[in-house]
């Protein structure tokens, strides 16, 4: 089993809409995935209420059944039209994958 984590900071506005619309509509975009993606076990996506300095604003837990699946995940269509999204409205990304 894989686990990825992601941290995102987020740029306070961006297409239009604040750090918090995004942060949403970030959350909302990555767990419509969970079910659609083969070897994607679970998806947990978090917005930071703490807003400290140390704090990333948006954190992604996600779950594979391996490392063939993370791969997979990584280029599959769904996940990179929401990655298409993400990349314009974040200005700092902080990754883990790990094998439990």
């Amino acid at each position: 089993m894989i686990k990825h984590l992601v941290f995102w900071k987020l740029k306070s506005e961006a297409l239009g809409k604040t750090k918090q619309e995004n942060a949403v509509l970030i959350k909302e975009k990555l767990e419509a995935l969970d079910g659609k993606i083969s070897g994607l076990i679970s998806i947990e996506v978090g917005i930071d209420y703490s807003a400290t300095p140390a704090s990333s604003d948006v954190a992604l837990l996600s779950v594979f059944s391996d490392r063939a699946s993370l791969d997979a995940y990584q280029t599959h269509p769904l996940h990179e039209a929401v990655r298409e999204f993400i990349v314009q409205v974040v200005s700092d990304r902080h990754l883990v994958d790990y094998e439990c």
